[in-house]
């Protein structure tokens, strides 16, 4: 790829990087950035310090374009009522050039396709002693080490938030309850598994009905929520539950801090307001993990 590309692109995301943290004259700042630090200085927070790492993944020629497909994993320090933690999350990016101009640049679906089972772990987690009650503590750990990364264990699909969240709540204790109808239950095989296990939407209303196993105790609101609980999102209002969370910690307000995958996320605020998929009518589900 030409020099000049690659600086261009150093350069942008190094611009870009600053507004989080530096004032911009309007109209200059990415609005995805605008609503990350108005999201927290509503909640009395700064970001004090952001670094980034990156890949380019891909480029592809098309007539007088080059498409560049990258990678950044961004670190945020946060302070919040004199304490600092840190943010993490992965964007996965488009950057178009014509003539070698960086013309667009934006988000872009997730270069990783759903992939194969690769292994048969099915017997190895049916061996596992189910009879100990929900560990908050290990559903976090799994939480921490895998929100960036794919439990070969499992499939992996393009939309993965749901499945992580099942994974750790397994991770955790949580008792699967099997059923030959992927409908109904909360299971997963290396070859099948319920709708619910990797479902956003049939995950949410699981929780709520289950009588057994995996339940959820719906809270009336986030900072009710202990670790080890979930959130799930309804983005546009509409009935439909797109998204799930699980949480890893609390702020110094008592409010969730998240991990989460398909956009990966570590210790990410709950509302997801600095999220393209979030609008105005948003709903959220608080669940309480009992298994």
């Amino acid at each position: 790829m030409r020099e000049k590309v690659v600086k261009q692109l150093h350069e942008h995301i190094e611009r870009r990087n600053k507004q989080f943290v530096e004032m911009s004259r309007e109209g200059e700042i990415d609005e995805l950035v605008d609503r990350k630090k108005n999201m927290h200085k509503d909640r009395g927070a700064e970001i004090v310090r952001v670094s980034v790492q990156g890949d380019i993944i891909r480029s592809t020629s098309l007539d007088n374009q080059l498409l560049v497909d990258y990678c950044i994993r961004n670190e945020f320090l946060i302070q919040i009522k004199n304490q600092l933690y840190i943010e993490e999350e992965r964007e996965n990016r488009r950057a178009i050039f014509t003539n070698e101009e960086l013309i667009e640049d934006g988000l872009h679906q997730s270069f990783e396709e759903e992939r194969g089972s690769v292994i048969q772990a099915a017997t190895r987690m049916n061996q596992r002693d189910r009879s100990r009650a929900y560990n908050r503590l290990e559903a976090v750990k799994y939480a921490e080490r895998w929100w960036d990364d794919y439990n070969p264990e499992y499939r992996k699909f393009t939309n993965n938030c749901t499945n992580f969240i099942s994974q750790c709540l397994y991770a955790g204790g949580a008792e699967m309850t099997v059923h030959s109808n992927r409908a109904k239950g909360w299971w997963y095989r290396s070859d099948n598994w319920s709708f619910s296990w990797a479902v956003a939407h049939a995950f949410r209303w699981y929780l709520s009905g289950a009588q057994n196993g995996l339940r959820g105790v719906e809270k009336e609101s986030a900072s009710e929520l202990q670790s080890g609980d979930v959130i799930c999102y309804d983005f546009d209002g509409d009935g439909r539950w797109q998204h799930s969370t699980i949480v890893v910690a609390k702020d110094p307000n008592g409010e969730p801090l998240v991990n989460a995958q398909t956009s990966n996320s570590r210790m990410r605020y709950w509302k997801y307001e600095d999220s393209t998929a979030w609008t105005p009518n948003i709903k959220y589900k608080f669940f309480h993990i009992i298994s």
